[in-house]
């Protein structure tokens, strides 16, 4: 029997990792290797972030060469280096509206930044009462404070008490979300917070017009619009942040992850000038009084404008687009599979295939029995609370999507074989029929 383990895993359960850690040592491209030798296709991209894939040698020199010159230096008060300053440019400049960027170490950091800016916002315009924040059911905002509140998974919610005043909208109904500002009050709401794609939460891509008329619902009320594109940016739906796709200029973007491919961690928030001016307006004026110890961090810009101009290079951007009916085409016949209800994608290169909500009710973990299924057929894919999940590098061909398939389809058979699992599939299908 192995050691046990010091390390806690998050989102694990640590009685049954304690001892049995899988540890992965190597990875090239959209590969993945363990200590054993044994070889796994990434399905995920890891954790939704290796978008050029693994083992890029352009941005080990980058970082490296950066680490040579000067590893670390604080961004407070006016300090600055040349990678930030470099960044920050190329960032704005791909925006689709005018801004400015604020950096910090990730995704749950940049949603923080995003929720206290609004209302600091509010509150130097002279709208103080502007505080509540509105999210969308099955989304995920990270896990910081603000972040988790926002967040529509209810299980990442429970025990952690009331974080801060928050309000949820079903994810696909327009309709809803304005009344929901009706009964508000639109003078009360400082911001919506919405993924053009929800990612963790399922998968799940916006209804047609859905993204259109909430933009214009905001922009009507006055109502902060903020993307949260930590999941969505860099490729992963076919242009720099996602959002583009809708021609929709918002007033704020969280991005992460993909900005370096994971290759060090790395967010932030790009700022429309509207948000920006009151603090830029001129000397003397308001100070946003936060900030995380590595924003601006030298290393990590570096290794994201090497991973930029690998994007770039290599047509990746579009390769989020380009592949996203291919990744769907793949999967679509497991919809006729016993275990699942619905495959979902079709909105960039990530989908998701939904397992039989009877059974999940019944078995809240067989999402994660399919993707232990999936792991022992030599495939990485994520499981969710009712669904399982793929997000490719953008480096994936066809072939590694119908890989991914059989991957998913061996996982699916595996607990549909199981005796473990019989009575709670027999049981839900007899209620579904």
């Amino acid at each position: 029997m192995a050691p046990e383990t010091s390390f806690w895993h998050p989102y694990a359960d640590m009685g049954s990792v304690r001892q049995s850690e899988h540890v992965m040592e190597r990875a090239e491209d959209v590969w993945v290797w363990d200590t054993d030798g044994n070889r796994y296709l990434d399905g995920t991209a890891a954790l939704w972030y290796a978008n050029v894939g693994h083992g890029r040698p352009e941005i080990r020199a980058a970082v490296a060469a950066q680490m040579e010159r000067m590893e670390a230096c604080s961004a407070f008060f006016d300090l600055a280096n040349p990678p930030v300053l470099e960044l920050a440019h190329a960032l704005a400049e791909r925006a689709p509206m005018p801004s400015k960027v604020f950096f910090n170490s990730g995704g749950s950091d940049g949603i923080d930044t995003a929720a206290k800016l609004a209302r600091r916002y509010w509150w130097e315009i002279g709208q103080p009462d502007r505080n509540v924040l509105i999210s969308r059911t099955a989304a995920y905002h990270g896990t910081h404070g603000l972040g988790t509140a926002l967040g529509g998974i209810p299980s990442n919610r429970q025990g952690f008490g009331e974080l801060t005043e928050t309000v949820q909208v079903r994810h696909n109904s327009l309709e809803e979300m304005e009344e929901t500002f009706e009964r508000i009050g639109p003078e009360r709401v400082a911001a919506v917070f919405m993924e053009p794609v929800i990612g963790a939460g399922g998968v799940y891509p916006p209804s047609p017009g859905y993204i259109e008329g909430l933009a214009e619902l905001c922009q009507r009320t006055g109502v902060l619009l903020i993307i949260d594109a930590v999941i969505c940016a860099f490729g992963r739906l076919g242009t720099w942040f996602g959002i583009e796709r809708w021609n929709v200029q918002p007033d704020m973007i969280v991005f992460a992850k993909g900005v370096t491919s994971g290759y060090l961690p790395l967010g932030g928030v790009i700022i429309s000038e509207r948000v920006a001016e009151p603090f830029w307006g001129e000397p003397g004026g308001p100070i946003f009084r936060h900030g995380s110890t590595y924003s601006g961090h030298p290393t990590c810009c570096a290794a994201a404008l090497a991973n930029i101009a690998i994007l770039e290079r290599e047509g990746l951007i579009e390769r989020g687009r380009e592949n996203e009916q291919a990744l769907l085409d793949a999967l679509a016949p497991l919809a006729d599979h016993e275990l699942v209800s619905e495959v979902r994608g079709g909105v960039g290169t990530m989908a998701a295939v939904q397992l039989n909500p009877e059974i999940c009710d019944r078995q809240p973990r067989v999402t994660a029995a399919v993707a232990l299924g999936a792991r022992a057929a030599g495939i990485f894919i994520r499981p969710g609370g009712t669904s399982v999940a793929v997000s490719p590098p953008l480096t994936a061909r066809v072939e590694h999507f119908e890989m991914i398939a059989q991957g998913i389809e061996y996982g699916l058979n595996r607990v549909a074989k199981s005796r473990a699992w019989q009575h709670s599939i027999r049981g839900a299908m007899s209620r579904a029929a």
